[in-house]
């Protein structure tokens, strides 16, 4: 598992768990504050699960700002299984390998 998965992985966990708050201060509510997750979710309506064994799946292309890469991230409901509602990351390798994540976006796509 690469390290921008694992990142991408942890965020999508927190989405899963509600712990908007804790997404918020890992990503220091760059772009969407936890008050901003929670509403996304709701306004989508369905209950986040894990993605299951083996369905794992993110679009990742590097950016220009080199280390820096944009993920869109597939996310599963309760309800529908693979759902329209996509989650987009900024990930930057700041750490030679620790990375730092930015919520961009949780829409349907």
């Amino acid at each position: 598992m690469s390290p921008i998965e694992v990142a991408s992985r942890i965020v999508v966990a927190l989405l899963v768990a509600c712990k908007y708050d804790v997404v918020e201060a890992l990503t220091r509510g760059t772009r969407l504050s936890a008050s901003d997750l929670r509403s996304a979710v709701a306004a989508y309506g369905r209950t986040l699960v894990d993605v299951p064994e083996g369905q794992w799946r993110q679009d990742v292309a590097q950016m220009d700002d080199p280390g820096s890469f944009h993920v869109i991230i597939d996310l599963w409901t309760l309800e529908e299984g693979r759902s329209d509602l996509s989650l987009e990351l900024l990930v930057r390798d700041r750490y030679q390998g620790s990375f730092e994540v930015e919520v961009l976006d949780l829409h349907v796509l």
